[in-house]
């Protein structure tokens, strides 16, 4: 089978890869993906962008893109979209018109439950499957027979939680994966090396940055260990220091203790509080505030993230409660979602 697909964050990649050990060994990707994973159309690493100024700077490549993919549907027997809404939304709807019965499976749905919540009608329009990785959901949908809860991926890819408190000495640090967030989160980081001593500090790196890319956004690394297994990694450490993305709900099921800190370009921060109405930012926060009104973790945006507040979190956190806390959550995502979603593709 020859499969479409458009997956541009690194995050969909983790679990594009998982995905992949279920599907038929004649399944040939095509399309947009990290490079580990085949022969994709660009480098992921080029594409990683985040926030409404970025998008805009590179608005005409994108069209390009959309164009490209769209050709290259022809010749696929089926496509499948991993969230990035911004992009393959259009995409599936170009898709849509030009082949109107080709398959269409989005995975990692759009999260209507933050904004645009009228993009329920046009996933149910373009696409003929809809595999939702969030418990809630399905409250969501109108067409139910085309959604699917397939179970959280996460699920599937972490293979050991913690289940007592760790006598680790180390402390690992995630900047994020775009460049804007690195930029912003690692002269902090830099700093919270110097202020925690008698630690090991490890920061993770995604597998796909080229030296260049690191030596650029990252600048000097010498204080650290640097690691490109995420789970790993947090299941070694004793606390984390967290830009807000996947790896905040990775380190909540883990059972590895962080703060959750994100520093937005202002224009972006503004255009953002002005649509979405949550009041977390954090997927395990949300999640545990469905379930029971409460939170798992600290999250600091914008200027409340500094050296002092971090550190504040780090020294005051009740390794304990979170562990209980941990636990709860991974009962609530219940089960992983690569063969669900494997079965779907192949059916």
């Amino acid at each position: 089978m020859n499969l479409l697909v458009c997956a541009l964050e690194s995050s969909s990649n983790v679990h594009l890869k998982e995905l992949k050990k279920y599907l038929s060994s004649d399944t040939v990707l095509f399309g947009v993906f990290d490079k580990q994973l085949g022969k994709p159309l660009y480098d992921l690493s080029h594409l990683a962008i985040m926030g409404f100024v970025d998008v805009i700077k590179k608005l005409s490549f994108f069209f390009k893109l959309r164009d490209e993919l769209v050709e290259i549907a022809a010749s696929c027997d089926k496509v499948l979209l991993m969230d990035s809404s911004g992009f393959n939304l259009p995409l599936a709807k170009k898709i849509k018109k030009k082949y109107p019965n080709k398959e269409i499976i989005y995975y990692i749905l759009p999260q209507v439950w933050v904004w645009k919540s009228k993009r329920v009608l046009k996933l149910e329009k373009y696409c003929t499957n809809l595999c939702s990785i969030i418990p809630f959901e399905n409250t969501l949908y109108n067409d139910q027979n085309k959604l699917h809860y397939v179970g959280h991926p996460l699920m599937d890819e972490i293979k050991e939680y913690k289940t007592t408190i760790s006598t680790s000495n180390i402390i690992v640090y995630m900047p994020g994966s775009r460049k804007s967030e690195i930029k912003s989160h690692m002269p902090i980081f830099k700093q919270l090396v110097k202020k925690i001593t008698n630690k090991q500090h490890m920061i993770i790196i995604p597998t796909n940055f080229t030296q260049e890319y690191i030596t650029q956004n990252y600048g000097d690394l010498s204080d650290f260990i640097i690691s490109n297994n995420t789970h790993k990694s947090l299941l070694k450490a004793k606390f984390a220091f967290i830009c807000s993305g996947t790896a905040t709900l990775e380190s909540a099921i883990i059972g590895t203790p962080f703060v959750l800190s994100y520093i937005a370009k202002k224009l972006d921060y503004i255009i953002a509080n002005f649509f979405v109405k949550l009041p977390f930012v954090g997927l395990a926060n949300i999640f545990f505030y469905k379930m029971n009104k409460k939170t798992i973790h600290k999250e600091y945006l914008q200027d409340d993230v500094n050296v002092n507040n971090l550190y504040k979190e780090y020294k005051t956190c009740n390794e304990k409660e979170f562990l209980k806390n941990s636990e709860i959550l991974r009962k609530y995502l219940k089960y992983g979602s690569s063969q669900n979603v494997a079965k779907i593709i192949e059916k």
